[in-house]
Order: structure tokens, then C-alpha cells, then sequence
């Protein structure tokens, strides 16, 4: 028996279920006057078409149908949204009263991603989806509602308590209620809890959540004894579960857009299913593969323990809309690699997305649908008929299939990511080839450990070892991917940018289609990718310019903060400084071509010049962190610490007087003086201040942040200090700088590391005004982008990335 010949594919699903797609995702945060008109001008239409359906026949009530749809879609997103707007949750909120609240969790609690405000890092906060049941306003009045919120808590040292609270457990929440940011987002209110104490439990979670809870846990703890990597991993690739995942593993996934691997996705979910199904297109046969007729299960019966299998994964990645949404696409996903028929399953998908529009009408504005959506799409049109074409060029079938599924899912999912992510990965293709294989044994392995953590331990442990291995193979990639010079290329942020990167796929594709000679420039396109992925230097500068030969002294554009980089010969520099953020960094890192840092300088602990500390050390040797001596404000300071012990870098302290050698490169610390000296304006003042002599004689004063009263000091102690070629302006070009320190260093190029646009007038038109009066010449990252000095004497010249040289 053979396998069923599959026909032309069934599109009648797909413009109703579109047509609900996108009435929804109008209609969400919408007002709610233009929902209704949307709603009965869609049914005034449906029903001109419908009426005299007997003379226009099935293409008018086809139309009627998606007419109705849209209908469908809009209503449901209006009735959601009005259930926002009513009850006292929205009044209270619009009123920015303090409340105290009945809250059923709904979701698991997850930590915000840390952004930096000036100096200082926003406080890390736990935030919780949960529903009101019961709220008392301030004037002691109580309503019963049931209106979905979102507390956010900001927890001291009760942080893992708040973290390990399950969905359907029940909390007296205080705080003050406040708007949404957004019209579109499906909460009520926003609870800022005001109690930083343990949470207040008023009532246990379910049974359900209780066994689910347990079997992560169980995970959690099998995995304990792995490598780092592979312990922060394996949870996500099984249950999803990313609360060990860190900035630095998460930013090497974005980066080879492995992220998919890292959250619930129907993927997980057809892994398990596939053992128990056998190969592709076998289901139906006498021969049929997999575990179900080793056991001795029929067809229905093999359905029936999928059905099973599905219902398990739903319980233990939690019964939310997104679980639910992973679950249906990989069910479809399946039938479509069971029975072989994968184009005549886009009704079934379709179907899949009326459904769940309807019934969850926000997803119809996550990106997360859209992306598993277009995935699960192209695997079922698009993957095909690209496996058959690379198969008639004679590659390898197994390998054929995962090709066209990489290229496919890539090819419709990157505009998309474009969108939201501004950046485009152009090692994506290459990193799914080389994690897939893995993915399968790191799966099953774990949800096996997940299944044993209950029952046998130390089997699970055993088990939860043997995963790891592929897991950690996973992390390599995504890391080494991360780590290439090219491995991402900044793009147009929003649609447009979306749009543009989908015009520019399909004109490669009817390219690679039309022109003669395909096998060549195909090889061609191979190799230019290559070079943009590897940029050697010579390559880079011949196209670019950038950077110069022989630099020696290098201003990053990472924002409003600092990161100078000294080159100390080859692949080598002394990094001083980290920046507010860790990709702008490890960007300028890979385009100076930097991968080995003895010594990386941080000259105080302000989040502008810290919180970056993650980019600089993905992928690159660093020997030691030197810092101030002043642990100031304790978070950052606790922040590297906690950074460098987890990647195994030592730290020192930095202390006037000490000298440093290496290679053509030394410098010596003026500041702050030892025992730490006065501090009056507290960490600026703090900051380690170098004098250094660069190849070829070049000279350069790096100031960090000082203000005019460690400025004044630090002359003083240094009577002989005399003109330098290049000095980093102090604290960003801000108006307080001691004039008698400029006067007696005379540079003759001043650069200024600010942020366009910063709210602080970042540089300082007094002080850009005073360094020229002192005849240097002024560039600013906020201006002028990234800055590199070249040359020495007569021939010193700065460069920025867009233009050339700019003597001095």
C-alpha cells in the first residue's frame, strides 16, 4: 500500500479565516462606536449578497461568508474589550486610586528586562497576569468583578517567593491602580503592588496547576547538576520554562533567531508525537513506524494516546492561550508529517486560527501567533515544493527536507521579526540546520527526566544528564553564531522595514528562479554571504573603511553612556567601560574585530557604563575586570559581580599610581587616590581616571565621569601633567568641568561619548564652546556616531564610520 496521492490544496478556509483575523485585530482597542459600525456594515453586506443568493451563486455567498467572519472576528474582539471599560477596576484605574484586591494568578510570574534611566538601572520587577475578583477602593466601598490586571512588584529579597507562585493561586494584592500603557493591551488595570514583602496567599492553586507545578520542579531540580548552559536551557526546550535563561544565552539566541527553541512552540509538542507516529507519510500504511504498533495500538488507539499525549503537554506548559495556540499548530503540524498530505491541511489550519481568534481575540495582535502561524504555513506549502526542487538537484532527501523547512520558515518569519526586533540575522539558516538534529534527542530526553522526576530521581537525573549533551550542543551554536563578526545587520524598525525585507526575499527568489546560471550566482550569493558573516578585516576595510589600520583608540555609539576601546595589537584591547546595554558593544567589539581583552576597565559602577557588561564578554576572552574602589549604588556594583563570577572572570581594584604594559600599549591610574579619596558627588568622582600612551607616542586622558571637584583634585595632584593628544570629555560633555584642567591638558581632540536626543542637552554647548576656545577639535557619538583615532603626531586623524578621515 502506498501512500494517499495528494491533490491541488483546499484554500476555501483561508479568506474567512483571514477575514476574522483581521476584523479582530481592528477591533482590539478600538473604540467601541467604530466596532459597531464595522460589525453592521459587514452584515448589511453579508446580507445583500445572501438575499438573492439563488441568481449570484457560491462565489457571492462565499463572499458573504468572510464578510461574516470579519463580523464574527470584530464582534468578539468589541465584547472583550468592553468587558475592560466596564466594572470598577477601569474607573479606579482612570482615577489612579490605591486599592487592595483579590487577585487569581493566571499566569506565570516572569521578571522585567532591566533598562537603564540615566545613571541608575530600573529596578528589576516581577510582573504577574492575574484576574480581580474582589476590590476595595479607598474610601472602604467593595465590588465583586472579574477583570483581568497586571500587578507589577518590585520585591526585595522575597523575589523567588513571588517567582514560584503558580496560576490559580490567590493573593491580597494592595497598591495603586493605573491605566494601561497601551489602548490595546487585554488588562483592566495595572496594579502597582506596594508591598515588597512576601506575597500574601489567601488561597492555594489548583490541583492541576499543583501536578504541573511539580513536574517542572521536578525538571528543575534533575537538571541542577548540569553544565550552565545546558541547565538554563533544557527547561525552555521542554516546558518552556526560561527563569534560568540570562541576558547573555538569551541575546545569542535572538541573535541566530533560535528563540523559537526557548518558548512553547507546537515544534515540542510534535517531537513526543512523532515517536509515537513513526516517519513521515506512514501513518496510514500496514508498515507504519513509531512506537504505537510496537505497543500494539490501532489507528484510533494511536489517535486516542496522541489525544493524550496533547492533553499531558497542555497540563504541564500550563492551559493558557499561547499553550493552546502552540498545541493546535503542532497537531496540524503533525497530520500534516503523518499522513504526508500536507497541502490539503491549510483548511485545518485555517480552521485552527478562526477558531482561536474567536476565542482569544488578542492573539490576533501577537506577534507569537503571527510567527507560529506563518511557520506552520510555509511548512505546509512553501517546504514541500523547495524540498523536491533541491531533491531533482540531487541533495540528499533528509537533507533536502530540512533545508526547505529552515529556508521556508525563515523566508515568511523574518519580516515579521524585522518588526518588532529592528535587526536582521544572517547566520539564521546555518544555526537551525546545525541545532535541529539536536533538538529531537534534548526534547524527548527531557520530557523523559520530566516523566521520572516524580517517580525515580536519580533516573531522572541520569536521564536529565544524557539531554543535556544535545542541549549544550544547541547553546554552542547559538553562542558561536552569536559570536561571528556579521552575524546580524541592523534593518528599518516597524512595517515598512517588514515590508522592505519582503520585497527584498521575493525578488531573491524570483532571482534565483529566472536568471541563467543559478548554480553560479547561487555559489556567488554563498560566498558574499560568507564574507558578511566572517568579515575578515581586509574584506571589511576595503569595503567600508572601517576601521582604519593601525587605530589606537576607539569611541563606541552605545547611547548615553561610555565604552572607549584601547588596541593593544592584532585581535587585542583593553576595553574600558561597558555602556548602557549589551548589544550596541558587542556590536563595535565585532566590527573593531576585537576577541581578546586582558584587561577590561570599569571605571564606576553607573548603569551607563556597567549594565552593558554581558556584550562584552559574548564570545571574547577577558583576562580581569578592574574596578573603582567605591561599590556605588550597591545593585550595579552587586550587578558585575554577579556577572564576572558567573562567566569566571576575576576582579581588582584600581588604585592611583599603579602602571600597566602591554605590548606597544601603557597607561598609568591617576585617579581616585588611594584609600578612595574624597568623593564629594558620590560614584562620578569615584571614577578611575587613566592616562595613557598609545603606539606610536599618541596620548590620551580618559576622565570617566569626574566632576569639577575630583577634576580640580586630581590637577592639583599632578602638577606636571601635560597636553595630550586626545582626552575623553568627562560625564558626556556636561557643563560641569573644571576649566583649569582643560586649559593645562590643551587636547588636541576632545571626544564626547553622549546618546542622540538624551534628556540631559548632552554635550554641553558651554563646554564644547570652552574645548574649542582651547583649540581642539570636538566630536560627539551623538553627532559624529562611532569615533576612531589613527595615526600619531602630525598625522593624527579621527574617523567615523559614515565618512573618512578628519584630521586633527
Amino acid at each position: 500500500m502506498s501512500a494517499v496521492e495528494e491533490g491541488p490544496a483546499d484554500l476555501r478556509l483561508v479568506p474567512p479565516a483571514l477575514a476574522a483575523w483581521g476584523g479582530a485585530a481592528l477591533a482590539v482597542g478600538a473604540a467601541g462606536w467604530w466596532t459597531v459600525a464595522g460589525v453592521l456594515l459587514c452584515l448589511g453586506g453579508a446580507a445583500l449578497l445572501l438575499v438573492p443568493a439563488a441568481r449570484r451563486g457560491l462565489r457571492a455567498t462565499a463572499c458573504a461568508g468572510v464578510l461574516l467572519c470579519g463580523a464574527a472576528g470584530a464582534a468578539s474582539a468589541g465584547l472583550h474589550a468592553a468587558d475592560l471599560r466596564r466594572g470598577p477596576m477601569p474607573e479606579l484605574a482612570r482615577a489612579e486610586g490605591r486599592v487592595a484586591a483579590e487577585v487569581t494568578v493566571t499566569a506565570d510570574p516572569r521578571l522585567t528586562t532591566p533598562k537603564v534611566r540615566g545613571s541608575r538601572a530600573a529596578p528589576v520587577s516581577v510582573v504577574l497576569e492575574g484576574e480581580v475578583t474582589r476590590v476595595e477602593a479607598r474610601d472602604g466601598a467593595a465590588y465583586r468583578t472579574r477583570a483581568p490586571v497586571l500587578v507589577l512588584v518590585t520585591p526585595g529579597r522575597e523575589r523567588a517567593a513571588w517567582l514560584r507562585l503558580l496560576p490559580s493561586t490567590l493573593l491580597r494584592v494592595t497598591g495603586r491602580a493605573a491605566v494601561p500603557a497601551r489602548p490595546g493591551d487585554p488588562f483592566a488595570a495595572v496594579l502597582r503592588a506596594d508591598d515588597a514583602g512576601p506575597p500574601r496567599i489567601t488561597g492555594p492553586p489548583s490541583a492541576l496547576q499543583r501536578t504541573a507545578g511539580r513536574l517542572r520542579a521536578g525538571l528543575r531540580e534533575a537538571t541542577e547538576g548540569l553544565a550552565p548552559d545546558a541547565r538554563a536551557l533544557l527547561p525552555g526546550l521542554v516546558v518552556g520554562d526560561t527563569s534560568r535563561v540570562g541576558p547573555e544565552l538569551k541575546g545569542a539566541f535572538e541573535a541566530t533567531d533560535l528563540t523559537h527553541l526557548l518558548a512553547v512552540s507546537g515544534s515540542n509538542l510534535t517531537v513526543v508525537l512523532l515517536l509515537l507516529i513513526g516517519r513521515p507519510g506512514t501513518a496510514q500504511l500496514v508498515e507504519r513506524g513509531g512506537l504505537a504498533p510496537r505497543m500494539g495500538l490501532p489507528l484510533r488507539g494511536t489517535a486516542l494516546a496522541g489525544g493524550v499525549l496533547t492533553l499531558a503537554f497542555v497540563v504541564v506548559c500550563r492551559p493558557d492561550p499561547s499553550v493552546l495556540r502552540a498545541a493546535a499548530c503542532g497537531l496540524v503540524t503533525l497530520l500534516a508529517v503523518a499522513t504526508g498530505r500536507r497541502r490539503s491541511l491549510i483548511p485545518a489550519l485555517a480552521a485552527v486560527v478562526l477558531v482561536l481568534v474567536l476565542y482569544d481575540p488578542w492573539l490576533a495582535r501577537s506577534y507569537g501567533f503571527l510567527l507560529s502561524v506563518l511557520a506552520t504555513g510555509a511548512l505546509l506549502t512553501v517546504a514541500p515544493r523547495w524540498s523536491d526542487a533541491l531533491r531533482r538537484r540531487r541533495v540528499p532527501g533528509r537533507i533536502a527536507e530540512a533545508l526547505a523547512a529552515t529556508l521556508a520558515a525563515q523566508a515568511v518569519c523574518a519580516p515579521v521579526v524585522v518588526v518588532f526586533a529592528a535587526r536582521v540575522s544572517l547566520v539564521a539558516v546555518p544555526a537551525n540546520l546545525l541545532a535541529e538534529p539536536a533538538v529531537a534527542p534534548a526534547t524527548v530526553l527531557g520530557f523523559l527526566a520530566l516523566a521520572l522526576a516524580a517517580l525515580w530521581p536519580g533516573a531522572a537525573q541520569a536521564v536529565a544528564w544524557c539531554a543535556g549533551l544535545p542541549a549544550g550542543w544547541i547553546a554552542k551554536v547559538a553562542r558561536t553564531g552569536a559570536g561571528l563578526p556579521g552575524a546580524e545587520i541592523s534593518w528599518p524598525e516597524g512595517w515598512w522595514g517588514g515590508l522592505l525585507l519582503a520585497l527584498l526575499t521575493g525578488l531573491v527568489l524570483l532571482a534565483v528562479r529566472r536568471l541563467p546560471g543559478r548554480r553560479w550566482v547561487g555559489a556567488g550569493c554563498a560566498v558574499l554571504l560568507l564574507l558578511a558573516v566572517v568579515r575578515p578585516p581586509p574584506v571589511v576595510w576595503l569595503v567600508t573603511g572601517w576601521p582604519p589600520p593601525g587605530w589606537v583608540f576607539a569611541m563606541c555609539q552605545v547611547g548615553q553612556g561610555d565604552a572607549t576601546v584601547l588596541a593593544a595589537g592584532g585581535d587585542t584591547a583593553v576595553v574600558v567601560d561597558a555602556g548602557p546595554d549589551p548589544g550596541p558593544v558587542d556590536r563595535c567589539l565585532r566590527e573593531l574585530g576585537v576577541r581578546r581583552i586582558p584587561l577590561l576597565l570599569l571605571t564606576h559602577f553607573h548603569a551607563d557604563h556597567v549594565a552593558g557588561l554581558p556584550g562584552v564578554l559574548r564570545g571574547r576572552e577577558v583576562g580581569v575586570i578592574q574596578t573603582t574602589g567605591l561599590e556605588e549604588p550597591p545593585e550595579q556594583a552587586e550587578f558585575v559581580r554577579r556577572t564576572a563570577r558567573a562567566a569566571g572572570v576575576p576582579m581588582v581594584r584600581a588604585g592611583a599610581g599603579e602602571r600597566r604594559r602591554l605590548g606597544s600599549l601603557e597607561w598609568s591610574v591617576l585617579w581616585p587616590p588611594a584609600g578612595g579619596g574624597p568623593v564629594e558627588s558620590g560614584p562620578n568622582d569615584a571614577s578611575v581616571a587613566l592616562l595613557v600612551r598609545a603606539a606610536g607616542g599618541v596620548s590620551l586622558l580618559l576622565l570617566g565621569d569626574l566632576e569639577p571637584p575630583a577634576q580640580r583634585l586630581l590637577a592639583r595632584a599632578y602638577p606636571g601633567l601635560r597636553p595630550v593628544d586626545v582626552l575623553k570629555v568627562a560625564h558626556h560633555g556636561s557643563a560641569h568641568q573644571d576649566p583649569g584642567l582643560i586649559r593645562a591638558v590643551r587636547p588636541r581632540l576632545a571626544l564626547v561619548s553622549a546618546g542622540r536626543d538624551n534628556p540631559y542637552g548632552h554635550p554641553s554647548p558651554l563646554t564644547v564652546g570652552a574645548l574649542r576656545e582651547g583649540g581642539a577639535r570636538v566630536l560627539s557619538t551623538d553627532r559624529d556616531g562611532a569615533i576612531v583615532v589613527s595615526g600619531a603626531g602630525g598625522g593624527l586623524s579621527a574617523y567615523t564610520l559614515p565618512g573618512g578621515p578628519d584630521p586633527v
